[in-house]
């Protein structure tokens, strides 16, 4: 039998209170190690939800340091290309509110910033962001709420960063896995070859 839990209440008897220091560890500003910690970062999943409450998480990755620090409330992320569904974009237009979660290899802890988001166009700032001779076509900004760091409790059981645990081959290649699950009119061979050695030296293109 499935027992669901349905209230507040019933969550917190179940789990317990929080010790002080997780309860009351969130900011609202950037503290200077928040700004090194951005600096060191390549990667972040960004996670947003529509005006009709369906939910997207993105992955979001460039040189270390790619999220520039505005002010103490603000940052900004810059698009790069990808496969163009635009999926939390087209969520921030419905709904602002965003939750990010920020990353550096090996570490076992992680930097998380709640807030709200709006998608930006143009702004002088935008030199600031070329990698590679390509400026973004457009950039979140994120007005930071609520900024932490989390445990490192969920990397250290799942082992992410220990390359003894890693599977690469547990599933069949990028391409096959498309041809297989989405049935795309490309061949087998022709996704190959797009996903082949060449793949890599497209990424800001």
């Amino acid at each position: 039998m499935t027992v669901e839990i349905t209230s507040h209440e019933e969550l917190r008897e179940l789990l317990g209170v929080p010790h002080p220091r997780a309860a009351n560890k969130d900011r609202p500003r950037l503290h200077e190690r928040d700004r090194q910690w951005l600096a060191a970062s390549p990667f972040c999943l960004v996670a947003t939800a529509g005006a009709d409450g369906s939910c997207d998480v993105s992955p979001k990755g460039d040189p270390a340091g790619f999220a520039l620090v505005l002010d103490d409330t603000t940052i900004a992320l810059p698009e790069r290309p990808g496969n163009k569904r635009a999926d939390g974009y087209r969520n921030i237009l419905d709904n602002p509110h965003v939750g990010l979660l920020f990353m550096i290899p090996g570490r076992t802890d992680t930097l998380r910033i709640n807030g709200r988001a709006r998608l930006v166009r143009d702004a002088p700032w935008f030199d600031d962001m070329v990698v590679k001779g390509h400026r973004p076509v457009l950039a979140v900004v994120v007005e930071i709420e609520q900024i932490f760091y989390h445990c490192a409790k969920a990397f250290l059981r799942s082992a992410l960063w220990q390359p003894e645990t890693w599977q690469p081959e547990a599933l069949p290649s990028r391409a096959r896995l498309i041809k297989e699950v989405e049935a795309p009119r490309e061949s087998l061979e022709d996704l190959e070859r797009h996903y082949g050695p060449e793949y890599a030296k497209k990424i800001y293109v």
